[in-house]
């Protein structure tokens, strides 16, 4: 998305919904929250309302956020974050040049069966991970975690050998790459951490191999 005015439409949306935008800066790990607190009718500018606490450093950051059923995400850098007088958590800011809207998946995904834990197991600069898995697909996978076991896992990061354990006696080893990761309520488990995965140089036989675990899941979950 480019045109100046389908991008105001956009942030229109998220600022009317109130939809939480979750701020990815390049210079640190942190993910800073953030919602659209208005956008001007006539001029290519919105404003950004920090979280109570947040800090967004200067430099490049991701912006994503959720638009309906779509992910709306895009980039924008500054040396010094422009706030409005006297207000320091109000950042007023000009619209990106693009911004992707991602509202479709490649691959039907196939949510996990209840009652059975299905982990991804990895580690990321010396720290090992296990993250439960929730859905997965041809294209990629879904993970879910408390917030401190997520730490790190930002969206562009790539994940190397990956132990995908897709149910009994089906273990995988895949490459993945975070293009998701977005912040939840769970009545149950609280505050939680949803992240998706997008496979990374699969081979033509893990391809197959991935294709088969599928198969099996999908035939076991209609025989009940």
């Amino acid at each position: 998305m480019t045109d100046e005015h389908d991008i105001g439409d956009a942030l229109t949306l998220l600022a009317e919904s109130g939809e939480a935008v979750s701020i990815y800066p390049s210079s640190a790990t942190n993910v800073v929250m953030a919602r659209i607190r208005s956008v001007d009718p006539e001029h290519p500018y919105f404003v950004l309302e920090l979280n109570e606490g947040e800090f967004l450093p200067p430099g490049a950051a991701t912006f994503v956020a959720w638009m309906r059923s779509a992910k709306v995400q895009f980039n924008l850098t500054s040396d010094t974050w422009p706030t409005l007088p006297e207000q320091p958590t109000l950042l007023n800011l000009e619209f990106p040049l693009k911004c992707q809207v991602l509202n479709r998946r490649s691959s039907a995904r196939l949510e996990t069966p209840l009652g059975v834990y299905y982990m991804a197991s990895f580690v990321l600069n010396g720290k090992p991970y296990e993250l439960q898995l929730y859905d997965f697909s041809a294209g990629g996978v879904g993970m879910r975690a408390a917030p401190r076991d997520a730490i790190g896992l930002h969206v562009g990061k790539k994940l190397q050998r990956v132990r995908l354990e897709l149910g009994p006696d089906s273990v995988m080893i895949a490459d993945l790459e975070v293009r998701l990761s977005r912040t939840f309520r769970s009545f149950l488990l609280g505050e939680q951490v949803q992240i998706g995965c997008q496979f990374a140089n699969l081979s033509p036989a893990m391809e197959e191999e991935l294709k088969r675990l599928l198969d099996k899941l999908h035939a076991g979950k209609h025989r009940f």
